[in-house]
């Protein structure tokens, strides 16, 4: 594992020195980024093993970008954060997120568990699979090219919103997407409890895909929560 390169992205500078020198001392190679722009443009350049993400990030946030990355990647990643609530957590590794890691932590504890990361994702390279589309009530969803097929068959425009939007829920199907993440993955900037952004991109896309937009059967509401996506999704893969 001596030649692994790892990305670590997180905006506190001086945890970019620090944590940059605990992998060096165990033999990693090790590349920093402050946001996700930093992170996208890096990892366009170059091939890193494993990503370490904060989940606190200026513009998009560390849930967001995960999400983004696991769609098209299978590059392991781990969580570096001081979001320690058991939801928070939930939340990562439901995003497709590999490890989870709370602030503060040890150096050693950190050398472990990317080391034990690094050894399963070497152990499943030969099995790897590359999920291409995604069919959730007689919907069709291409991961590739980003195209909506309707059960008639028939071409439905949506917009790079909407698949963004549309991709996280497929890829957690009957797990509540919080407003806040919603928001947060269409505009990445600030937002208020009032804004209505995130049941406004709901409505829009309930419209596309339901039977009847008034009375939703695919994208539930969770009260004071969220939306979950209730129809079962099967998806379409190929080698990597």
């Amino acid at each position: 594992m001596e030649n692994n390169k790892i990305l670590f992205v997180d905006d506190d500078q001086r945890l970019c020195r620090l944590i940059k020198r605990y992998l060096e001392h165990g033999g990693f190679n090790v590349s920093c980024a402050s946001c996700g722009e930093e992170l996208h443009a890096l990892m366009e350049k170059e091939h890193f093993d494993l990503l370490l993400l904060d989940i606190m990030l200026p513009g998009k946030d560390g849930l967001t970008l995960a999400h983004e990355i696991r769609t098209r990647s299978s590059i392991p990643i781990i969580f570096l954060t001081a979001k320690a609530d058991i939801d928070d957590k939930v939340n990562g590794l439901e995003v497709g997120a590999d490890d989870y890691i709370t602030k503060p932590f040890e150096e050693k504890e950190l050398l472990a568990r990317v080391q034990s990361v690094l050894r399963r994702a070497a152990a499943s390279k030969t099995s790897s699979v590359l999920r291409t589309e995604a069919h959730f009530a007689g919907w069709k969803l291409n991961l590739l090219n980003q195209t909506l097929i309707s059960p008639q068959g028939e071409r439905v425009d949506i917009t790079s919103n909407e698949y963004r939007l549309l991709s996280t829920m497929v890829s957690r199907p009957n797990v509540t997407i919080r407003r806040e993440e919603i928001l947060n993955m269409l505009s990445g900037r600030e937002w208020s409890p009032l804004d209505r952004s995130a049941d406004m991109a709901i409505s829009k896309l309930r419209k596309k895909i339901e039977q009847n937009p008034n009375k939703p059967e695919i994208i539930r509401t969770i009260r004071n929560k969220g939306y979950q996506l209730t129809a079962a999704v099967e998806f379409v893969e190929t080698s990597a």
